[in-house]
Order: structure tokens, then C-alpha cells, then sequence
């Protein structure tokens, strides 16, 4: 099955107290996107590589490929004021794929049965979700008052986030609301039941100044493509 894959990077470094977008930070000496970008390439060469980035900082991206330079084919389109939208932007650039994925630019480090469970679980079931379960006591309301709640009825979810070109197509000609926290979201609310696949806990989400030194040990480690 042809397989493509949206990239959305429209994040910024305010987290980490940087100017530079988190999804430009050097890990390794390596901008976090082509560390992600060079994953999914090793994973699967054929697939179709879309990235979503920021009207301003494509430029910059432009840039560092060829500082860098970057050779791994992929195209690159603006994004939208929402994720919504800079998702529905990437869409429009697939050609052909039978199953799509849609990433966060700063997850470098999904491993490759990871990405095999979630390719495989989308073409069964139509759409499929990486997630890990709660390994901790969970309490629910808010600093003030709050209770225990059983964890075992708990995931906690990462991307790549997979469907049938044509579930997460349609999906996405709906009105953008406020409970579209993710694709699954979406997919969920045009009808589209999500099915869940074993994700991997070192696919951690770059977004605090500590999470690069965590990603650095990582990939030297090289464990993403056991």
C-alpha cells in the first residue's frame, strides 16, 4: 500500500526558553525535524514526506538543509493558524497514498515496530493510535479538590496518528472545534472508531530544555529502528 506522511512542525521555543523553534533545535548537533524527517525515511524510502511549517520559517528551513545538507526528499507547505488547519493543508499535497500518517515534528524518537504496529493497525481497522498505558496513580479535577480514578481506563497518547487516505480525507472537511485535540479526535467525530496500538515511551514529545538531552542518549543509542 502507497504510504504518506504529514509532519506538522508549527511549534516555537517558548517552552525552552529559546528563540529557536523547538522543531529547529540542534540534538546531537542536528535540528530535531531532520533527525524526525530521517527516521521515517529509514523506516520506509518510498514513503510520500510532507512537512507543515510556519509561513516564517520556511525560509529558515530552506536554510538549514542546506547547511546541513539535507538530501532526504520531502515537500513543504504552510501551515494554518490551528493544527486543524495546517493538517487540512497538508492533506492536499498527498498524491495517491492508500494510508496516511500525520507526526509531530518533534517526536525524532517513535521506533520502528512502533510505526510498524500503527501502519499494520490502519490497515485493518481503518485507523489506528499509538498510546501508553498510565503507569501511574491518575487523580481527576484540579489542584484544589480532586479524586483518585482507576488508571487502568487511562492511555496516554503520542503520533504518529494513522488512517485510510479516505477516513482521514473526508474527516477533515468538517468545521474546526475546540475538542479537535488530535486526529483520532477528528476521525472520532465523523463517525470513525480509533483503534489503539502498543506505542513506545521513548517517543517523548521535545518541548522542555531537559527533553534534548534525553533525545541525544537516545539516538545514540540507535534503539529506534530495532
Amino acid at each position: 500500500m502507497k504510504r504518506g506522511c504529514i509532519i506538522v512542525a508549527g511549534g516555537n521555543g517558548s517552552r525552552m526558553g529559546s528563540e529557536l523553534p523547538k522543531q529547529f533545535l540542534p540534538v546531537g548537533g542536528t535540528p530535531v525535524l531532520m533527525h524526525t524527517i530521517r527516521n521515517f525515511y529509514d523506516f520506509d524510502p518510498t514513503l510520500q514526506l510532507i512537512v507543515v511549517l510556519p509561513a516564517d520559517q520556511i525560509g529558515s528551513w530552506s536554510k538549514l538543509c542546506s547547511q546541513h545538507q539535507f538530501k532526504i526528499i520531502h515537500q513543504v507547505i504552510e501551515g494554518g493558524d490551528t493544527r486543524f488547519q495546517s493538517v487540512k493543508n497538508g492533506l492536499a499535497l498527498v498524491n495517491d497514498c492508500e494510508l496516511i500518517a500525520v507526526h509531530d515534528g518533534v517526536r525524532p524518537l517513535v521506533s520502528h515496530k512502533t510505526l510498524e504496529r500503527c501502519f499494520s493497525g490502519a490497515a485493518e481497522f481503518g485507523a489506528a493510535i499509538p498510546v501508553l498505558p498510565a503507569n501511574e496513580s491518575v487523580r481527576q479535577g484540579t489542584m484544589e479538590k480532586s479524586v483518585p480514578v482507576d488508571r487502568s481506563h487511562y492511555f496516554l497518547v503520542q503520533t504518529p496518528q494513522i488512517f485510510n487516505a479516505s477516513i482521514i480525507q473526508k474527516s477533515y472537511l468538517q468545521t474546526w472545534i475546540p475538542e479537535f485535540t488530535d486526529d483520532a479526535s477528528v476521525a472520532e467525530h465523523s463517525g470513525t472508531a480509533v483503534h489503539l496500538v502498543l506505542g513506545n515511551r521513548e517517543n517523548i514529545k521535545i518541548t522542555f530544555p531537559e527533553d534534548v538531552e534525553i533525545a541525544e542518549l537516545f539516538l545514540k543509542k540507535g534503539f529506534v529502528k530495532l
